[in-house]
């Protein structure tokens, strides 16, 4: 563990001041490894949101104002501070959410992307001309900031939604009130100190550390929050919704999954496995986007079932820094406790495991399950652990109604050769995105990236937040 970050206390960044919280109190962050105690940070009250909101709110009107070559030099410079403390960055990704080095240095080089292609947003704040009945009319809309935008972001990934929604929020002229995942906090203070460093001005963004169900509500129901994206649970994601509706505050979701992938007999199983291992085992299957759903046609259950079982049995469960080492511990104790249960569920009501399911400290070793019925919690609810379902199919079409049998539609991915079966499954498949001959899990800063259902609401990405977080205008000059 890192010493002086074991004995740091975060504060909040309000109006371009570290803060501390309102009441003087602070909540330990635990080093989910062995939790211990790794940092210590403000805990945020509802005047301490109000505070940030309003500070935000009154310097939109001036940073709204920014030109589009301030706001993109301000954000390749953040770039350039993140190279810059690069390991500083590494070893809170590794230390305060216990991401192996091989998924912190993924996290960080998607980080830079994030921030670069949000730098490129500057310039596309625009709108466009129509042609008008009225003789001698000019008819055109612009495009336009919305204002204060609430972000709410996880433990899991939290420099990948940080970077993400922060900078398509900042670069299209949006003031930010930032509130993170209780178990990221330290990842975010360093990010805000990059966003100061490298000269936002004062209140454009801000940051309040703290606890979602204690002060997610005086956040996303404020009057002058315009804007609310919020990544989580579904359950969580409903009260937002509910809250959004009440005031008509637009919002994005991006929230659970139990992403399927399908594998079909022509299937290269050479290439399929290292594709599956990753799709569930990376950080231990903590990812919205893991997939935890296999549904293999019956000539290669058999084969793929022993080989994915080979395969996860060697994955790397050693020091996080080592660069082999891909399974991290799991977040929370109560976290722990649903992997937990979800295991002993299955293996009660007759499922079998056929590798894993032992625990290796705050670690779940990589597991695996056959003969999962729909009686079974790890059936349809999602696990966010390294555990999945594998469960042989007679046929495409039972594979495509299977997969579509939840109330998820994040990912999704199918393997075969037959470009027909693929391209019906990608159109078909009742989820937001869909990989052929790919993993469920994967990410790029520009693409329309959300789910439908359970999984959430709207899309996220550079176009995708353009359009999200500005407004339309239409105007009109009789000439």
């Amino acid at each position: 563990m890192n010493a002086k970050t074991e004995l740091k206390t975060l504060q909040h960044w309000i109006a371009g001041n570290w803060v501390d919280a309102s009441g003087a109190e602070t909540f330990d962050v635990l080093n989910p490894l062995d939790d211990s105690l790794y940092c210590r940070a403000a805990k945020g009250t509802g005047a301490d949101v109000r505070s940030a909101v309003a500070a935000a709110r009154a310097a939109f009107p001036t940073y709204k104002e920014t030109t589009p070559t301030e706001r993109e030099r301000w954000l390749l410079r953040i770039a350039e501070i993140m190279e810059a403390r690069k390991a500083e960055l590494l070893d809170c990704l590794i230390d305060e959410i216990g991401s192996p080095m091989q998924k912190a240095l993924f996290e960080f080089n998607k980080g830079l992307t994030m921030v670069r292609a949000a730098a490129g947003l500057c310039r596309n704040v625009r709108g466009e001309t129509f042609p008008s009945d009225v003789p001698g009319k000019f008819s055109m809309s612009i495009r336009a900031p919305l204002g204060v935008v609430a972000v709410i972001t996880p433990f899991n990934v939290p420099l990948i939604k940080t970077t993400r929604l922060v900078a398509n929020a900042l670069a299209v002229g949006n003031t930010v009130v930032h509130l993170p995942s209780e178990m990221a906090p330290h990842l975010t203070v360093l990010f805000a100190e990059i966003v100061a460093e490298a000269g936002f001005p004062a209140g454009s963004y801000n940051l309040v550390t703290g606890f979602g169900h204690e002060i997610g509500n005086d956040l996303t129901s404020h009057k002058d929050v315009d804007f609310v994206t919020f990544t989580g649970s579904s359950v969580v994601g409903q009260l937002i919704s509910e809250i959004c509706a009440k005031n008509k505050t637009p919002n994005t979701l991006e929230l659970g999954g139990k992403s399927p992938t399908v594998i079909l007999a022509d299937a290269d199983l050479d290439k399929v496995v290292p594709l599956a291992a990753r799709s569930i085992f990376m950080f231990a299957g903590q990812a919205c986007i893991g997939s935890s759903r296999f549904y293999v046609e019956r000539p290669l259950y058999d084969s793929f079932v022993k080989r994915f079982a080979m395969v996860a049995s060697k994955v790397g469960m050693g020091d996080l820094r080592d660069p082999n080492t891909v399974i991290a511990p799991i977040i929370s104790e109560r976290q722990r406790k649903r992997v937990k249960d979800h295991i002993a569920d299955a293996v009660a009501k007759g499922a079998t495991i056929v590798t894993g399911g032992q625990w290796e400290g705050n670690r779940c070793q990589p597991t695996l399950l056959t003969g999962v019925t729909e009686d079974m919690t790890v059936c349809k609810s999602e696990t966010f652990g390294p555990v999945a379902s594998i469960y042989p199919i007679d046929s495409y079409e039972e594979g495509l109604a299977k997969a579509n049998d939840s109330e998820y539609g994040l990912s999704s991915a199918i393997f075969t050769k037959d470009i027909d079966k693929a391209f019906h499954f990608a159109r078909n498949i009742g989820a937001g995105m869909c990989h052929i001959n790919g993993a469920t899990i994967h990410d790029e800063a520009h693409v329309p990236f959300g789910g439908n259902g359970e999984s959430g609401v709207g899309r996220e990405g550079t176009d995708a937040d353009l359009e999200a977080m500005t407004e339309l205008k239409w105007i009109t000059v009789q000439l």
